[in-house]
């Protein structure tokens, strides 16, 4: 009895030569239509991609730090004009602190009140519960929490109705800066634009 030899298996298992010439010149046929279809139709023609990219974008961002009594502002921009302050922002960040512990609970930490071009956001901790609040306006307004395993209970019910209520105010307040700084920032780009006048007469 022969024993088993692999390659006869391969052998008889393989496919005739004939079948795979037939399907290489398939293939060849199908390749070199396709060339002729690239060739003629201009759909499949390369086409060159604008790749510029904004340089504003390409811009490393940058980060100024303020300290406003216990709180600190953190201003992020590119130009030298985005991360400027003015006396107006740091006086109505303190009075948002005053209003907060009036109006919602005088056991807080501050977290920094960041400034963006486009949005403003605040955090803190409610020591109490526990509690972390994040107020926003821009792209992603509204009022957030974070917290964990926390009781509902009247108390914790009257906490999350003031925090909401005083974002109204927190709303309208920072949005009148947003815009204030957007259009100081338009108007200085403006100035920049304009070329100053001729001495000569």
């Amino acid at each position: 009895m022969r024993g088993y030899n692999p390659r006869n298996f391969m052998n008889h298992q393989s496919v005739p030569s004939e079948y795979r010439d037939n399907q290489f010149d398939d293939i060849k046929h199908w390749i070199g239509l396709s060339k002729l279809m690239e060739q003629n139709n201009p759909k499949y023609t390369e086409q060159t991609v604008d790749t510029t990219v904004d340089k504003e974008v390409e811009q490393e961002e940058k980060v100024r730090e303020y300290r406003v009594s216990s709180g600190m502002i953190i201003v992020h921009g590119i130009t030298e004009g985005d991360l400027t302050l003015t006396d107006e922002d740091k006086s109505t960040y303190q009075e948002t602190m005053d209003e907060f512990v009036e109006q919602v609970s005088d056991l807080t930490t501050y977290g920094p009140l960041n400034i963006y071009k486009n949005d403003i956001s605040w955090s803190g901790t409610l020591d109490r519960f526990s509690l972390e609040y994040f107020y926003t306006i821009g792209e992603s307004n509204g009022v957030y929490i974070n917290a964990k395993m926390i009781k509902i209970d009247n108390d914790m019910m009257e906490i999350l109705g003031k925090l909401k209520e005083y974002y109204n105010q927190f709303n309208a307040k920072w949005a009148a800066i947003l815009a204030g700084r957007k259009v100081t920032e338009e108007g200085a780009e403006g100035e920049s634009d304009t070329p100053e006048p001729s001495l000569e007469q």
